[in-house]
């Protein structure tokens, strides 16, 4: 055998070994995640009285908001929602800062998409675009608040 056959044997090798390698990751991976599927996160689902658009007061008390649709929350559709924000006395914040974060604590995954403050509309109204649940299932929805009362995050517990 020549060198260069040698070489040329030796790349073909590492090629193999490297997609073979890469093959076995995917794997592992997908592996992995099926069984969370499948079996769980071992997190406990809310009692029933968790569920639903709100008003949901905020972890540290600071905010109330609601959840708003013009239809049913569907999974694999895109979809905009509007949030309601107010402080303890009702008052409506207008000037708060949201940004939005969620999935699915029993399969260990969060949102399929990246939905964001849109429009605020005033009366403490705000407008979020590009929300999707790529399942049906109990689906988070966290709403990080940076307003004048503070920061503070609500979260919503949604069955679809």
């Amino acid at each position: 055998m020549t060198d260069t056959q040698r070489i040329d044997h030796s790349r073909i090798r590492r090629a193999v070994l490297t997609l073979a390698t890469l093959a076995v990751a995917i794997s592992l991976t997908a592996c992995s995640h099926a069984m969370m599927m499948i079996h769980g996160t071992g997190v406990k689902r809310p009692a029933a009285s968790e569920f639903g658009l709100g008003p949901r007061s905020s972890a540290e008390g600071r905010y109330v908001a609601t959840l708003e649709t013009p239809k049913p929350l569907r999974p694999r559709q895109m979809q905009t929602v509007r949030v309601t924000v107010r402080d303890t006395e009702g008052r409506a914040i207008d000037e708060a800062e949201i940004s939005i974060a969620g999935g699915m604590p029993q399969h260990g995954h969060g949102l399929p998409t990246r939905p964001r403050v849109t429009r605020k509309l005033g009366d403490g109204i705000y407008e979020i675009e590009g929300v999707r649940f790529n399942m049906g299932g109990w689906w988070e929805f966290t709403l990080a608040i940076a307003g004048p009362g503070g920061a503070d995050t609500v979260t919503f517990n949604l069955a679809l």
